[in-house]
């Protein structure tokens, strides 16, 4: 039987979840627009989610929008306290599916009040600025996070999509318990967000944890040797990677798929050798 067999980590020093989440993006329509073609199997696959012990789901007001936090609202009990949802705020979506940064503090502070109403709880256990705002000052947008966690609408803060120069100024105003951005077997880019992660223990949401396979050559070569050694797909390979690099990483595969989300949890089964970690330490 397929179980979540990863490890834990305590975002904020508080909540305990299984490092492998599930990314809530893809239970949406077309282009993350709208609703899925089938809201029931939407419901199905966060609810087998959580058969398979995923007690950590990973959503956003752009998602839909609006439409991904609903069906969790709608499937899951998210005031539970062995569940945790983190959701976001901080882009603008239209039907042309364009992601448009909107850092504006009285935005957010707007937005963390619709999440709460469709996720149907008091406060938001994860919160997270989704994108710094060219147009808005970094520093009030972190600050409206602040505010919302002083307010007793936000339990955690995260930030998403920054460097490591970002990550610290936002810690001058707020304990950030997590980092989203994106990481993958063949996307290192961000080492050293991940790093800083480590050092202050913060959670490391790997976004793209498979990079949809789009590997360069030798680094698909890598993870095909890899998956053939222990009889599993290159996806599952790409995320045992993921939660054996980092005792902090917390991937996030998202699926629409019942199936393909067992294949992911799966992933949380195969244990990596030193030879396989030899294979794999290309870039």
């Amino acid at each position: 039987m397929v179980t979540n067999e990863s490890d834990t980590f305590d975002i904020g020093g508080e909540y305990t979840v299984h490092r492998l989440g599930f990314g809530a993006m893809r239970i949406t329509g077309e282009d993350v627009i709208g609703r899925p073609e089938s809201e029931p199997n939407a419901r199905d696959v966060l609810r087998r989610a959580d058969e398979l012990g995923v007690d950590f789901i990973d959503t956003a007001d752009s998602y839909g929008p609006a439409v991904s936090e609903r069906l969790i609202g709608e499937a899951l009990d998210a005031t539970r306290d062995d569940l945790v949802v983190a959701t976001k705020a901080g882009l603008l979506r239209n039907r042309e599916g364009e992601w448009l940064a909107h850092g504006g503090p009285d935005y957010i502070k707007n937005q963390a009040l619709t999440s709460i109403d469709r996720l149907g709880v008091d406060s938001i256990d994860l919160y997270q600025f989704h994108r710094p705002d060219p147009d808005t000052d970094y520093e009030a947008s972190i600050q409206a996070f602040a505010e919302l966690q002083d307010d007793g609408l936000v339990d955690h803060v995260g930030i998403s999509n920054v460097s490591v120069e970002q990550l610290e100024l936002a810690r001058d105003h707020v304990d950030v318990a997590t980092v989203q951005n994106e990481y993958n077997l063949g996307d290192r880019e961000h080492e050293d967000v991940l790093e800083a992660c480590e050092e202050y223990d913060i959670g490391f949401i790997p976004y793209f944890p498979v990079g949809a396979g789009g590997f360069d050559d030798e680094a698909r070569d890598a993870v095909e040797t890899v998956a053939e050694r222990h009889d599993a797909s290159v996806y599952q390979v790409a995320l045992a990677w993921l939660l054996d690099h980092s005792d902090v990483t917390l991937p996030i595969p998202g699926t629409s798929s019942v199936s393909h989300l067992e294949q992911n949890v799966a992933a949380s089964e195969l244990a990596l050798t030193d030879a396989d970690r030899a294979t794999l330490d290309v870039e």
